[in-house]
């Protein structure tokens, strides 16, 4: 989330116009993130979160996410939802850019994980996992094992810059990941970018999840994999806490439970999530 494209009062009151949530008291740009602009709304009739689509958003991919979210919220799921302008429409134009608004999520994100957030997250996870097996898109992982050795040749030896020998380093990586990487597990919708910054609690409940513009269909124990590297490193110290991944994967099992196949490749999933992050970061 990020502030890339200014909403003006006169581009807003004709936009606004057109949706029944009532008359404008504040707009305020929301700066963290980096993919779109996020602002957020505040009516008479309550707090929104207008969102504008910038260049790195596939227009055509954009039903996808939001008929999701309405899917997820539908099954009871906490997430934002889109809202319909007055003919029915959550996805139309504002400042040359695809917008839409959405619901607004209570909570925020934490700074200091313990192993009950990670509990949270792991049954929240799994029932979006079992929320999304009936939703009827389908968008394929642009970012998954196939993508990366296009990414890392577009980093080539620049990479060196970073670390000494860093390009050998993460070559011999996916060579490996890529020989052992599974083709058959559970799969559907996941999240796929289930950071903590993408995650809401009040308190130590988890209240809900946001930013779903990376979601995809792939497996599932490749989200989980995904949130044991963002959630259970302590930070600075960079060692893996063995108890908060214990205490998110005793959590999403009880909810969804794991097969021996996805026990057994969760960690080359974890590898090959690892080395997604890092080559789309460097």
């Amino acid at each position: 989330m990020a502030v890339y494209t200014e909403v003006t009062d006169d581009d807003l009151e004709p936009f606004l116009n057109d949706y029944d949530i009532g008359e404008i008291h504040s707009l305020h740009g929301i700066t963290e993130g980096v993919e779109n602009t996020n602002y957020l709304l505040h009516t008479d009739k309550g707090q929104y979160i207008l969102t504008l689509y910038e260049k790195r958003s596939n227009p055509a991919e954009l039903p996808y996410f939001l008929d999701l979210m309405e899917h997820l919220s539908s099954k009871g799921f906490n997430c934002p939802l889109p809202v319909a302008a007055r003919d029915g429409a959550a996805l139309r134009d504002l400042c040359g850019k695809k917008a839409c608004i959405t619901t607004f999520l209570k909570g925020m994100s934490v700074k200091k994980i313990t192993p009950d957030h990670c509990a949270e997250l792991g049954r929240s996870m799994a029932l979006m996992h079992l929320a999304g097996q009936d939703f009827k898109g389908f968008r394929k992982n642009g970012l998954s094992v196939d993508a990366w050795e296009p990414l890392l040749e577009s980093i080539g030896k620049e990479a060196d810059n970073i670390a000494p020998d860093m390009y050998d380093e993460m070559y011999k990586e996916l060579v490996t990941v890529r020989s052992y990487w599974p083709s058959d597990l559970p799969q559907g919708v996941i999240h796929a970018d289930l950071f903590p910054d993408n995650v809401f609690f009040l308190g130590k409940k988890l209240s809900g999840v946001i930013d779903f513009y990376f979601a995809c269909n792939d497996f599932f124990a490749y989200e989980l994999a995904v949130c044991l590297n963002a959630w259970c490193f302590e930070p600075e110290i960079w060692e893996f806490n063995t108890t908060k991944a214990a205490r998110m994967l005793e959590a999403y099992n009880a909810v969804r439970p794991l097969s021996a196949e996805e026990k057994h490749a969760l960690p080359v999933l974890a590898r090959g999530s690892a080395l997604r992050f890092l080559l789309t970061r460097t």
